[in-house]
């Protein structure tokens, strides 16, 4: 049997990636007085004083996926996942997103994929309910072989209605909302999978490896009015570990995962890829994560019932190591 991909064994070292990342913003300047931001530690969006107010910002891309996009004639909803992986980002504070700036780097000048990328990213927006206002599209041969898509966005939030995820408790329960495949994340690995096995892929699987990434603003945000939610996850790269990024001191037990989608178990068995590294890397079919307390958990299953919610699992308090563990998979996942 061959030697099990790891993602990063295919280039992508999360541990090295997380060093960096630290090396960066401990050189970064902090602003003082008006407008400074608000510590949030590792959460998914940023946030800026302002007034009664506070600003939300964040920034991604696609990533490697444009390949395997770009490849297989696919490049007509990038830009819904280019929307997608910020303004998901955004309502996990409990921000509303408002207005986007997109970044495309070409290597050279191409109407076609620009118009093609102007429509997918508008889908996106409209889905998010977000203005696009502006950008920036730069032609560098010698830096970019393909094309690159990145996007940044704002949102808005009441002070008093940020959601940091510090009111995660034993007792809270777990809601998964399903995904509609690997989303935006882990390609590195997905590539390096089908370059070594070369399977068969038919339109079916193609058409769920390469799934726009679903947008879950707007139930998200009217949610939010009506149940008093303790935390919101975006399940990106890093699959399980994402639930690291808030509370401490709790482990998330997820005793009914969402079903996982076939495209999963077939990386899986292509690869190989160990379970582990799988749950460590991909959403595994779930994209989203809402943590509610008991008596809130009824109502936030009605009113996300259209989206496939299911409870997936609950909080526990923590025996000494934050952990994820999801028994069925036989996968545990500690905070590093």
């Amino acid at each position: 049997m061959s030697k099990p991909l790891t993602y990063g064994g295919a280039g992508v070292d999360r541990s090295a990636e997380e060093e960096a990342i630290a090396s960066l913003v401990a050189s970064a300047f902090i602003r003082e007085g008006r407008y400074r931001p608000i510590d949030l530690g590792t959460h998914y969006a940023g946030l800026i004083e302002f007034g009664e107010n506070a600003l939300a910002l964040c920034t991604d891309g696609v990533g490697s996926k444009l390949l395997l996009a770009q490849q297989h004639d696919r490049i007509h909803s990038v830009g819904i996942d280019c929307v997608a992986m910020n303004v998901n980002d955004i309502i996990c504070v409990g921000a509303e997103p408002v207005a986007f700036v997109d970044y495309l780097a070409l290597h050279h000048p191409d109407s076609e994929l620009t118009a093609a990328l102007g429509r997918s990213l508008r889908d996106g927006l409209e889905q998010a309910n977000c203005s696009l206002i502006g950008g920036e599209t730069a032609t560098l041969p010698d830096i970019i072989h393909s094309f690159d898509l990145a996007g940044t966005c704002l949102g808005w939030v009441q002070k008093d209605r940020i959601i940091r995820g510090d009111r995660i408790a034993p007792g809270d329960i777990l809601i998964g909302l399903p995904s509609s495949g690997p989303h935006s994340n882990g390609f590195t690995l997905i590539r390096r999978i089908l370059e070594q096995s070369k399977p068969e892929l038919g339109a079916q699987l193609l058409d769920q490896l390469l799934a726009p990434t679903v947008i879950y603003v707007k139930p998200i945000l009217e949610l939010l009015k009506k149940v008093d939610v303790h935390g919101l996850f975006h399940i990106t790269g890093g699959g399980l570990n994402n639930l690291f990024r808030l509370q401490k001191g709790v482990t998330y037990y997820i005793d009914t995962p969402l079903p996982i989608p076939e495209i999963f178990t077939k990386l899986e068995q292509w690869g190989p890829v160990e379970r582990q590294e799988m749950a460590e890397t991909f959403n595994m079919g779930c994209g989203f994560v809402l943590a509610v307390g008991f008596e809130d958990s009824t109502p936030t299953l009605q009113l996300l019932r259209h989206l496939g919610a299911r409870q997936i699992g609950r909080v526990l308090r923590s025996s000494g190591v934050d952990q994820v563990e999801v028994p069925d998979w036989g996968v545990k996942v500690s905070r590093v």
